[in-house]
């Protein structure tokens, strides 16, 4: 038998969220909050595990491939259980001119993780643009931003997550 998607508490959770959102749209337009219901059950869970994708398709009365399309056109979702730490590094135009690509491979080498990897602790994404191009270069760490990064910077943000 396999196991539930949510525990009690986060059954109790997703129930009043997903109620919550739905009830901010007319009922013929329930879809509507696709973005939200993902956001939540990502919140709850950590990730979109398919289990929860069906079940999102089905509150928001949607098929569960428009919840997966919808779900696969972000970079913010996460389709497969990231680490523990999700750190995208923005290589678009002002962050590369400032050394995006070294800092880059700096996390690489640092974290033992090529771009597009992931491990327990660590997932490492090259990312398009963080909206930061005034302080580059730039990278987010479970959407928590930092910028005008160095080495030096990198190293002491790193150690603050051992």
């Amino acid at each position: 038998m396999a196991e539930p998607l949510f525990t009690p508490e986060e059954q109790k959770k997703f129930d009043a969220g997903i109620a919550e959102i739905i009830s901010h749209y007319p009922p013929d337009r329930k879809s509507a909050g696709m973005l939200p219901a993902l956001r939540l059950l990502q919140d709850i869970k950590g990730w979109l595990p398919p289990e929860g994708l069906r079940l999102v398709a089905k509150n928001l009365e949607v098929t569960p491939e428009r919840a997966m399309e919808v779900a696969s056109f972000y970079v913010m979702y996460h389709l497969k259980k990231p680490g523990k730490y999700v750190i995208d590094v923005c290589t678009n135009l002002s962050c590369s001119l400032w050394g995006a690509e070294k800092m880059l491979a700096y996390l690489e080498e640092k974290l033992g993780l090529k771009a597009g990897e992931a491990n327990e602790k660590f997932t490492l994404r090259e990312t398009e643009c963080l909206a930061s191009c005034g302080t580059a270069p730039c990278l987010q760490i479970n959407e928590d931003h930092h910028e005008s990064l160095t080495k030096a910077k990198l190293d002491a943000i790193l150690a603050k997550l051992s």
